[in-house]
């Protein structure tokens, strides 16, 4: 069982600062790396696989250094989500090459394992330039599996995979922590990271923004204040009869017509709304969430 620790990392480019100060560990099963698009989750794991030198801080696997250790990559598979493959040859004769590079005894038994884990046998005799971007996902993963490794670090590895093929990959990604091997996988889609990882890490415009079990960290998303645009029939008479409510943290009348709401409790709110409406006599027009977006969330997170 391998572990990977970041202890004060941080990776800028230029007067660009792309991770800042980050403290996290991930150990032995799936771990989701959580933040919106920019957030710094690819520089993480290229920072996490070595393929990237810290400016400030440590990467480590297993008390090692993995910036400019080659002996890492024994240990470590990296699916990155840039295209790096070479589209002239063969889905099995680039599987088969990688198994050459880490000098394994039988390159074409690991080829062939390492393919059927990932549901790639048939076409593997096509050359990659054909493939659709899901099967291209898939020959990178079988890459980074064929030589059995106790880590995986994969960039973004549901992108252009149809449902069946995301299905797959979600319980290979779930067998492979139940057995003890350390996972981790960056997305900034909120459902794909629930159905397969427990742990995640949360991170927001190069900050680590959380840490922890999903539950407990998804119910902090969920009871962050909720803000709304209320349009309805007679907004002042609305909008006091909503402020007098413990669930609701303000309101306040909008230049052109309607309500801006800010709830702190969303269940309560949604039963509250429709039955002062109805006891004031008031026809609810419209009722819109505005700040629904992963990276509302995200920023609540951080100031939190």
């Amino acid at each position: 069982m391998s572990t990977l620790a970041l202890q004060g990392v941080s990776r800028w480019f230029g007067d660009v600062v792309a991770v800042n100060d980050v403290t996290m560990q991930v150990g032995p099963g799936v771990t989701g790396l959580l933040g919106p698009n920019g957030a710094g989750k690819s520089t993480l794991i290229a920072l996490m696989s070595g393929f990237l030198s810290p400016s400030a801080g440590h990467v480590e696997l297993d008390g090692t250094p993995t910036w400019r250790n080659p002996e890492v990559y024994r240990l470590l598979g990296l699916v990155p989500e840039r295209e790096g493959i070479m589209e002239h040859l063969t889905g099995r004769g680039f599987v088969r090459s990688m198994a050459q590079l880490h000098g394994l005894a039988d390159p074409g038994a690991a080829t062939e394992r390492a393919l059927g884990l990932v549901e790639m046998t048939d076409p593997a005799d096509r050359v990659i330039r054909t493939y659709s971007k899901g099967m291209r996902q898939r020959v990178k993963m079988a890459s980074a599996l064929v030589h059995d490794p106790a880590v995986l670090l994969l960039d973004e590895p549901f992108n252009g995979m149809d449902p069946r093929q995301r299905l797959h990959l979600m319980d290979l990604l779930r067998h492979m922590g139940a057995d003890g091997r350390t996972v981790l996988f960056s997305s900034h889609i909120l459902e794909e990271v629930e159905q397969v990882a427990r742990q995640i890490e949360v991170v927001v415009a190069g900050r680590h923004a959380a840490s922890g079990d999903f539950g407990a960290i998804r119910r902090l998303m969920t009871d962050r204040p909720n803000r709304y645009v209320v349009r309805s029939s007679d907004d002042r008479v609305l909008g006091a009869a909503l402020v007098s409510d413990e669930c609701v943290r303000g309101v306040s009348l909008r230049a052109k017509g309607g309500l801006d709401v800010e709830a702190t409790d969303f269940g309560r709110f949604t039963h509250v709304l429709p039955r002062v409406a109805q006891a004031r006599g008031v026809r609810l027009i419209e009722v819109s969430p505005t700040d629904e977006s992963l990276e509302s969330v995200f920023s609540y997170l951080v100031s939190s």
